[in-house]
């Protein structure tokens, strides 16, 4: 697929609306927020299979659960926080179900930096990976979104949270070739003295930082983490005995996101000192992310930090 998209929810809005023709049992549900999400441009093309339902989250995601069960594929798509709603709905009418739903999050971490914290959905990873049978997948970019939501909806059956920003989308995986696959880590970077794991747009910083490390003579791995569950435990394996020392980054909170999900992971697998990089509490309003991501020290500056500290150990 290739498309020229600026931002995570016009490729959402873009990629439905070409799958729309491919896959004839496709729907799109919004909660009154078809233009922010762009799930609209799929309603243009596809009128008689797209719903509004209005200010109603919890409702959103019942009916796409009904929908489900008469043999649709239901997307819906929503901004992340106000999915959370209908935690309940979804744990029981979806989760608990098996249904095959895709719930697409937007305005994911800081995206939304000037609406503050109300908007900035901090603990959905948390919130959506403890659902059993819930898949959770954290795209780096535009073109990890091109690769991925095209497979998830056409082959991947049962529950999804599919996690997405708004606008801020560097380009940051374009010149790798992986093709994806859900449960699947990808290494983007080859190192054996650290490795940084990340997931969503800061794996932007974990390459910056490793660049800069590398100019220290530190060899660092990065991991796009992009499959938060099922998270590939042989690649986390790996790294961690190639490395012998891990960092996380997330634009999420460090309780219950993917440093925890690794940390799970190695615990059982492979021990390893860990440093987790992420938020500690709400966010705030700001004038453009990288303030915000600068202020919570979500950059390359603190993986650094981060990492002189852990191989002095």
């Amino acid at each position: 697929m290739t498309m020229t998209i600026n931002s995570p929810r016009e490729a959402i809005g873009l990629v439905l609306a070409e799958l729309g023709s491919e896959v004839q049992d496709l729907v799109v549900i919004t909660a009154d927020v078809g233009r922010a999400t762009r799930a609209y441009t799929f309603g243009r093309k596809f009128p008689e299979r797209y719903f509004n339902v209005g200010i109603a989250e919890q409702h959103m995601i019942s009916f796409a659960a009904g929908l489900a069960s008469a043999g649709a594929i239901p997307v819906v798509c929503a901004f992340s926080t106000f999915i959370m709603r209908a935690w309940e709905q979804i744990r029981n009418t979806i989760g608990r179900m098996s249904s095959n739903v895709k719930i697409v999050g937007t305005h994911a971490g800081f995206s939304d930096y000037a609406d503050g914290s109300s908007h900035q959905s901090l603990e959905d990873i948390a919130l959506m990976r403890v659902i059993h049978n819930m898949s959770v997948v954290v795209p780096a970019d535009v073109k990890d979104i091109l690769r991925s939501l095209p497979v998830i909806v056409k082959d991947v059956k049962g529950p999804l949270y599919f996690r997405v920003g708004r606008d801020y989308s560097p380009s940051i995986t374009d010149d790798y070739d992986y093709e994806y696959r859900l449960g699947k880590a990808y290494i983007v970077e080859e190192g054996d003295d650290i490795a940084i794991i990340a997931a969503g747009p800061v794996l932007l910083e974990a390459l910056e930082a490793a660049r800069d490390l590398k100019r220290l003579g530190i060899k660092a791995a990065v991991v796009n983490l992009m499959n938060v569950k099922p998270i590939d435990e042989r690649t986390l394996e790996k790294v961690a005995r190639s490395c012998g020392r891990i960092i996380t980054i997330e634009e999420h909170s460090v309780l219950g996101g993917i440093g925890a999900a690794v940390a799970e992971v190695l615990t059982q697998k492979y021990p390893v000192p860990m440093k987790f990089i992420g938020v500690t509490g709400y966010g705030r309003s700001a004038k453009n992310v990288r303030e915000l991501l600068d202020f919570y020290g979500l950059n390359s500056q603190s993986i650094i930090k981060a990492s002189l500290e852990l191989i002095k150990l």
